[in-house]
């Protein structure tokens, strides 16, 4: 069983998560504060973190720098703060996936599974993901093929970690979109074949690696 600690300190909206994640299988640890999510994260070691930004003690982003300063696990904020700027400094923090509220409850537990997934199964050492000549490192969304950096835009990143998660699976066009646009999403399915090509070209030779599967979507290979 994956264990998290969830800190937020909204009681209802701590309470009604928590439940929903009890009930998907995982084992959770909850807070309403910064200063006691660093003491558990001290004495535990938990799969995923799951932080609110605005909270009494230590705000989110503080303890996203205490624990990316000590440990490689995944940490997701999940906050009213949805600005450019805001969701930007977050992943310049560490943070591994940045959730704005209000929030589909059913996509949160998708992209919880995705990341746990990811950590337990291509985390390497020093926080770093390997998949065949591709190396990431999801603290700071940095990529590079053949040991060459790679320029990623947000999308085409995100674009990128889903497949990976998801490897030998065929994905439908809207399985991607939910996963990265977004339930809400309310533009063309076509999007997902534009980053899909922006994505193979950046990745040069490793772009192979994601075929198109006719009438079903794609699988990274």
């Amino acid at each position: 069983m994956s264990k998290i600690l969830f800190a937020e300190d909204e009681r209802g909206l701590r309470e009604i998560t928590t439940l929903a994640l009890t009930k998907n299988g995982y084992e959770v640890d909850a807070v309403n504060n910064g200063i006691d999510a660093c003491t558990l994260i001290s004495e535990n070691v938990y799969d995923l973190i799951i932080l609110d930004i605005m909270m009494p003690g230590k705000d989110g982003r503080e303890v996203c720098k205490f624990i990316r300063s000590k440990y490689d696990v995944p940490v997701v904020f999940l906050t009213a703060l949805g600005e450019e700027n805001d969701i930007i400094e977050g992943y310049e923090i560490g943070a591994d996936e940045y959730i704005t509220k209000p929030f589909s409850t059913k996509l949160l537990l998708v992209k919880i599974n995705a990341l746990i997934n990811r950590y337990k199964g291509l985390l390497v050492k020093d926080g770093k993901m390997v998949v065949d000549e591709i190396v990431i490192e999801p603290a700071r969304r940095y990529v590079t093929v053949y040991g060459k950096e790679v320029t990623l835009a947000p999308k085409e990143y995100e674009l990128l970690m889903f497949f990976l998660d998801n490897r030998g699976l065929v994905l439908a066009r809207d399985q991607i979109l939910d996963a990265v646009w977004g339930s809400d999403y309310d533009g063309y399915d076509r999007a997902v074949d534009t980053h899909v090509k922006k994505l193979r070209a950046a990745l040069g030779d490793a772009g192979s690696h994601i075929e198109t599967v006719i009438k079903a979507g794609y699988v990274w290979k």
